[in-house]
């Protein structure tokens, strides 16, 4: 893993044919890790929700193979999936990945149950699902048998037997919307009046757009597969286009092996 943004004195001298710094060369710890994608530092009048998105994409924008994003990952990815996942106080994702998927509740990590514990965290961050029409099986593991008790995102208009055996499965059914649907905005307000503050998403690409065009997307950590798919997959983002393109600005940028491991904020 090397760091190619922002550039240090040590990745200038690597790129100017000195020795190899910044973690080029070796796998980097998970405390490292950690600290490359720590959330912004709580301001004087205490925590505000910041939401983040972690996908990935082959060259050709792909987000999927065969409906799954495994096949364009790598075990790095995978570490760096598992280090936000820690960081995180709630994950939120749609139903559809939820069943594309096979969502399983999070666990807790060995390695930053200290750092959870110090932040006031959990010991695994809950699974926050989006569905209107809670169609969703409830014998999952997901909602049988989490650390913490899963939540399901909804509309005001949800039908009552699906929201009563969500909670007869132990889930936190939440409303954050007046109709069938989610407001993106509510959402994120909804889980901050909870306590949560530290979000993320891992799409699907219906829910990202969602997020996106309602401007309430903070971050996006992406990740470039060096591979080319071809075929109809998604995009990391789908549904309607917004008005203006919206403009991210660069955080950050690591490499490993062709991967490009992106921070992108909100400009």
């Amino acid at each position: 893993m090397r760091r190619l943004f922002p550039v240090t004195d040590e990745t200038a001298a690597l790129d100017s044919g000195g020795t190899p710094g910044d973690g080029a060369g070796r796998e980097w710890s998970l405390a490292e890790l950690a600290a490359a994608y720590a959330y912004p530092a709580a301001g004087p009048g205490g925590p505000l929700p910041w939401l983040r998105a972690n996908m990935v994409s082959t060259l050709d924008g792909a987000a999927q193979h065969d409906g799954r994003s495994q096949p364009i990952s790598s075990a790095t990815d995978m570490r760096i999936f598992g280090t936000l996942r820690a960081l995180a106080d709630v994950v939120v994702v749609g139903a559809q990945t939820v069943r594309q998927e096979g969502y399983r509740p999070a666990r807790a990590r060995a390695e930053f149950a200290e750092q959870r514990e110090a932040a006031g965290q959990g010991p695994a961050p809950a699974i926050a699902v989006v569905s209107a029409s809670l169609d969703l099986d409830f014998s999952l593991p997901l909602f049988t048998s989490p650390l913490v008790p899963t939540l399901i995102l909804t509309g005001a208009s949800a039908a009552p037997d699906r929201v009563a055996a969500a909670e007869k499965a132990g889930a936190r059914v939440v409303t954050a919307g007046d109709g069938i649907g989610v407001d993106p905005a509510r959402a994120v307000q909804a889980l901050a009046g909870l306590g949560h503050t530290r979000l993320l998403t891992e799409g699907g690409p219906r829910l990202l757009g969602q997020l996106v065009a309602a401007g309430v997307l903070d971050e996006l950590c992406l990740t470039v597969s060096p591979m080319l798919t071809a075929g109809d997959a998604q995009r990391i983002a789908g549904g309607p286009a917004v008005t203006v393109p919206q403009r991210f600005r660069l955080v950050s940028m690591l490499e490993e092996d062709g991967f490009l491991y992106t921070r992108y904020g909100r400009s």
